[in-house]
């Protein structure tokens, strides 16, 4: 997942109807008797769904890139991320927890502004699922969980992650729909304030995010992402985000997709190529 503005989200994690057949079963043996990979990205929600106790999951952005809108003062920005990545560490059968950094940014301001270089925040989070943790069995199947989370600065200057402490709660909620086709819902709060003022302000955000499983190894996703205003004049931001996934076994991902903005207040666009893998 990309440098997240943690929220409300909607997301889709990638399920393909399951039957219990010769297939599956030689599937299962192969990856050592462990669920179904899933994993928290390429788009930018949450599924609620988490990693096997004793295993770990690295999830990645190889390469992103964003374009801004242009501001106030009539500049724009073009970010870079690189090697964005969540760790996930499962602890229990429910339970696990994360720690997501980006090492290295680079933030230039079109038009002749600086150049910002360096580390991005750390966030450390912990994700408790409350059921169907095992995925979906049938059309109506759903899984639920809680992902608190908190957000440290590791430099306040440099302009590439967060310059104050945030904190939240996300609730992911998937839904299987049957016939290669799934949908995931997120009910979130973050709460973040601005350098030099102590007072917290609350924001949320909703999305929808639909995804279909074209093969056991292709998967494709669509998705809408609504951002609440937490500025006044800012404006809404509204993206519309589709990808693509495409799993090399049972234990590695590659993806790819873009983030395009819908409204003034959204970033332009932004594309990024990522890999997930299971240890």
């Amino acid at each position: 997942m990309t440098a997240p503005c943690f929220a409300l989200f909607v997301a889709a994690p990638a399920f393909a109807d399951e039957g219990v057949d010769p297939v599956a079963i030689g599937l299962a043996a192969e990856s050592g008797g462990l669920r179904e990979l899933t994993t928290d990205r390429p788009d930018v929600t949450e599924s609620p769904f988490t990693v096997d106790a004793g295993h770990i999951q690295i999830e990645t952005t190889l390469l992103g890139y964003t374009r801004s809108r242009r501001d106030a003062s009539g500049l724009a920005a073009d970010t870079y991320e690189f090697a964005t990545s969540n760790l996930r560490i499962g602890l229990t059968d429910r339970l696990e927890v994360d720690v997501v950094w980006q090492p290295y940014g680079i933030a230039d301001r079109r038009g002749g502004g600086p150049v910002s270089r360096g580390i991005g925040s750390v966030d450390l989070r912990a994700k408790l699922n409350l059921w169907g943790n095992d995925g979906p069995a049938a059309p109506g199947d759903t899984a639920l969980a809680l992902l608190p989370y908190v957000t440290l600065p590791t430099n306040r200057d440099n302009g590439i992650g967060d310059g104050e402490v945030a904190f939240g709660l996300i609730v992911p909620l998937a839904i299987e729909l049957g016939d290669g086709f799934g949908l995931g819902l997120n009910a979130a709060a973050n709460f973040t304030r601005a350098p030099d003022d102590p007072t917290y302000d609350a924001a949320v955000l909703t999305s929808a995010s639909l995804s279909y499983a074209w093969t056991d190894r292709l998967g494709t996703y669509a998705e809408a992402v609504w951002e609440f205003s937490r500025a006044q004049g800012e404006g809404d931001v509204v993206t519309l985000d589709t990808g693509v996934t495409y799993a090399l076994g049972e234990n590695w991902q590659l993806d790819a997709g873009i983030n395009i903005g819908a409204t003034r207040a959204a970033d332009t666009i932004a594309p990024f190529i990522g890999i997930s893998a299971r240890f």
